[in-house]
């Protein structure tokens, strides 16, 4: 009977450090997309640097443009003017393995867009971002 409880406690050991682990790794999904906008909202040249993985890929469906990350930094001196004055929300609505999708929502000035990006996180960094918009407006935010 000592023997098979050992057993029992030593899965139910190995079963918390796996949801441990996934949580963890949840968190830090999590941790890295609050990052994301948090930098991108001002922007932060050197946080979002430091976000995306060396070879990551940021892909704008609906203008059918996808950049590398030296271009999507070198492009954010067109979005710092773009987003003055602007907020950005979002939420998570689903995440799957090293997959997370995001509801955001920018809220311009002079006008706001609803977003859903894709991201594919790795080791605490992005190595894909995708976006695509909803609606030209943020009512089913």
């Amino acid at each position: 009977m000592k023997l098979a409880r050992r057993r029992t406690g030593a899965a139910g050991a190995v079963v918390a450090l796996l949801l441990g682990t996934c949580s963890f790794a949840a968190i830090a999904q999590q941790s890295a997309i609050d990052a994301w906008y948090a930098a991108l909202a001002v922007p932060d040249r050197d946080r979002l640097d430091a976000l995306l993985a060396p070879d990551a890929r940021i892909r704008l469906t609906d203008l059918g443009v996808e950049q590398s990350k030296a271009e999507f930094i070198a492009a954010l001196d067109e979005w710092e003017t773009a987003v003055a004055g602007a907020t950005i929300r979002h939420r998570v609505e689903a995440a799957d393995g090293e997959t997370t999708t995001v509801l955001a929502c920018y809220d311009f000035p002079a006008n706001d867009v609803l977003m859903r990006e894709l991201f594919r996180i790795r080791n605490g960094r992005i190595v894909e971002n995708g976006q695509a918009v909803l609606a030209e407006d943020c009512g089913g935010y």
